[in-house]
């Protein structure tokens, strides 16, 4: 494969991922842009800031360099690459767990028993303000179940747990939402009103 241009849009992914397994630079330059939000978009919620991020993102990309002997290139590149992505992401959790900080349930309130009703249009950047505020360990079996879509049992394999223990993750973690946002959004909200 020659250099053509050099935004890569005349390669398609299978043509990339071949140049990339032969070496080609110019190739394994495009996949990684190609690939680079959205690869920064899964590893940003498995992690604290910005950096650590880039690190996975990295990382996975290495990894995905070693591993194209292993890629079926009859199946689409972006769900591969993504769960190499989330598997990165998640020894990258625990290689740095005890370096976690864990928030215990038992910090949190209890509230009353009826959900509080949860305004439809909360702006992304109060959504993030809440997730933000979960312990690593909730915010990462969120992401995976709720986001990613996988099973207690693919968790508690993950993370070294039981599939009973995800599923408390998870219920603790909606918890804390809840909280979280009864104590914050909702406090902010009736401040402004009595403004």
């Amino acid at each position: 494969m020659g250099k053509r241009e050099s935004d890569g849009h005349e390669y398609s992914d299978p043509e990339l991922v071949k140049g990339c397994a032969s070496g080609d630079r110019h190739c394994q330059e495009i996949l990684y842009k190609r690939y680079f939000s959205f690869a920064m978009s899964i590893c940003i919620r498995y992690t604290r800031d910005e950096n650590e991020a880039m690190e996975i993102v990295n990382d996975s990309y290495m990894k995905v360099m070693e591993g194209l002997s292993d890629y079926d290139t009859a199946r689409p590149f972006k769900p591969w690459y993504g769960k190499v992505l989330v598997n990165t992401a998640i020894d990258n959790y625990r290689r740095n767990l005890k370096h976690n900080d864990y928030l215990s349930i038992n910090t949190i309130t209890e509230t009353e028993e009826r959900e509080p009703e949860i305004e439809a249009e909360l702006s992304a950047n109060d959504i993030l303000t809440l997730y933000w505020h979960l312990p690593e360990h909730y915010k990462i079996t969120f992401n995976l179940f709720e986001i990613e879509g996988y099973s207690h049992e693919e968790i508690g394999q993950m993370m070294g747990v039981t599939a009973s223990t995800s599923r408390s993750n998870l219920a603790r973690a909606k918890k804390m939402l809840r909280e979280l946002y009864n104590r914050h959004i909702i406090s902010v909200k009736k401040g402004h009103e009595a403004v």
